[in-house]
């Protein structure tokens, strides 16, 4: 019986807190040539590592493309670097995932948290 409540009750811990999670920014970005190689020239093979150099291009080395639009979230290096966490938390669809590595294509990404608090984001493509 113990067993039950313990988990009824993380159950509905969990629940309260997914509700009070709220959208705190959204936007759009073209994932292209620069997006898709890492600052030493590798080509990047895993999605989340291209929306990582997106927006490292982006903040720190100024290089955009027309579609980027700017965030107020992913400027700083710590959080860029928590970025595949916060994918693995939200949504991103295998269909999805293969576009962003086949690259040019323009991406919506929806950042979701409490306060300044992000805890995941869901990522689609545009058609």
């Amino acid at each position: 019986m113990r067993l039950l409540i313990a988990i009824l009750a993380s159950f509905f811990i969990f629940v309260a807190q997914s509700h009070s999670e709220q959208l705190i920014e959204s936007y759009g970005a073209y994932i292209g040539d620069d997006d898709l190689y890492n600052s030493k020239g590798a080509r990047l093979s895993r999605a989340w590592q291209i929306v990582r150099q997106d927006r490292a291009n982006f903040h720190r080395f100024g290089r955009t493309q027309p579609g980027d639009e700017g965030d107020n979230y992913f400027g700083s290096i710590d959080n860029r670097a928590a970025l595949e966490n916060m994918i693995r938390r939200g949504a991103m669809s295998a269909q999805t995932a293969q576009r962003i590595e086949q690259g040019y294509v323009q991406i919506f990404v929806d950042i979701y948290g409490v306060g300044d608090r992000v805890d995941y984001i869901n990522i689609s493509v545009g058609q």
